[in-house]
């Protein structure tokens, strides 16, 4: 059995094969950059006007409009002192503008333009350069590609992108009482969940499962099972069948799969049946079979894993430190990751912290930690790790 920091540490220490493809721009949100992106010109690459106005030459209150220049207009206008032109946001300015005045302070009597106040030399005038200039660097490898990251890569009139590939991931469930949603049962059965969570979780962060299989209590099943998913992932995933009952299958099957244990049973609550293991560049977690375990043990443990194969910089759930709300004292015997909710800065730690209880971890937005037998009050500094 391994202690939580320990497990944490083996997971970041492993070295992967990184994969790299070229991209569409519109299909890498959430992806990272696998190359250093420097601008190929100066951005914006033209002084333009910040607003919709005038366009004015010299410092007056008083000028003479002598024409127009829309958004997108290529013509070149060279204004004289005591002269403006309309002017449109993002509008390239005609040489000599010394300022730019928007609409609202300004007053038209047929070809003359009055201002309300008088300019400041540059006010409106968006500079050349003057948020990249030529050859300036962007972002560096790493760089996980969110909206704005994607608004800026378009405005580089770059159409694709060299991100770092995501791992193909696939799910394994196992259990004989297990019967999918949908489908009727019988006394003793339950409806199979933990892979729809699991598949939700990978989604929520901007991966996605390749193969879901839900296989019996038998050892045969689960090694063919294993083997299969094995041909066609970077990660297999698989929830139950993982803790020492009779019917437990899975640690011996991956043996017989050429899998390597990396480390199996974690002191903590929940997840303490938790192995992590590895073959070549895949690996494998299983995870313990009640849903909230598991559910705990793929923010806590997987999500790294997979960023980290993805090419990420920073792995793992933002963490922060909240005041609680309210009193509590970890009587589990062992380091706890609480069910917990968020609210205006300050940590409730929610009923039904049972490992098999999965509705306060869906009301909730938190993975509170307390070490073993910690004790705290109202208003001391707890560490939340958010998952929402």
């Amino acid at each position: 059995m391994v202690t939580i920091e320990e497990a944490l540490r083996i997971v970041e220490d492993q070295n992967i094969s990184l994969k790299s493809e070229t991209k569409p721009l519109e299909n890498s949100l959430g992806y990272a950059l696998a190359t250093n992106t420097v601008s190929p010109f100066d951005v914006p690459e033209f002084d333009n006007s910040a607003m919709d106005g005038y366009a004015l030459c010299g410092l007056y209150q008083e000028y003479q409009l002598v024409g127009e220049v829309a958004a997108g207009d290529s013509k070149e206008i060279l204004m004289k002192d005591g002269k403006a032109v309309r002017i449109f946001t993002g509008a390239k300015v005609p040489q000599n503008t010394t300022a730019v005045m928007m609409q609202e302070k300004t007053t038209v009597k047929a070809s003359t333009l009055f201002l309300d106040e008088m300019p400041k030399s540059g006010q409106n005038i968006r500079k050349k350069g003057g948020q990249l200039t030529e050859g300036q660097a962007v972002f560096e490898k790493g760089h996980v590609l969110n909206p704005p990251s994607l608004a800026l890569m378009g405005s580089l009139g770059l159409e694709s992108l060299d991100v770092f590939s995501k791992p193909r991931v696939n799910i394994i469930t196992t259990g004989n009482e297990l019967v999918k949603p949908g489908k009727s049962k019988t006394e003793g059965q339950i409806y199979e969940s933990n892979s729809y969570a699991i598949a939700g979780a990978l989604e929520q962060f901007g991966f996605k499962h390749h193969q879901k299989t839900q296989i019996q209590d038998d050892f045969e099943a689960t090694k063919t099972g294993i083997k299969t998913a094995l041909e066609s992932c970077d990660v297999l995933i698989i929830s139950g069948g993982i803790s020492v009952g009779d019917y437990d299958f899975v640690k011996q099957s991956l043996e017989e799969n050429g899998v390597n244990e990396l480390f199996y049973k974690v002191f903590q609550k929940p997840g303490k049946p938790l192995y992590f293991g590895r073959k070549d560049n895949q690996f494998v977690f299983a995870l313990p079979g009640n849903p909230a375990s598991s559910l705990t043990c793929f923010y806590v443990y997987v999500l790294p894993l997979l960023q980290k194969f993805s090419g990420y910089e920073t792995t793992g759930l933002p963490t922060y430190q909240f005041p609680i709300k309210h009193a509590y004292e970890n009587r589990f015997g062992r380091p706890s990751f609480l069910k917990a909710a968020v609210i205006d800065g300050k940590v409730e730690i929610l009923d039904g912290q049972g490992s098999s209880m999965i509705q306060s971890m869906a009301k909730g937005n938190a993975l509170a930690f307390i070490d073993d037998g910690e004790v705290l009050k109202e208003g001391d500094l707890i560490k939340c790790k958010l998952i929402s």
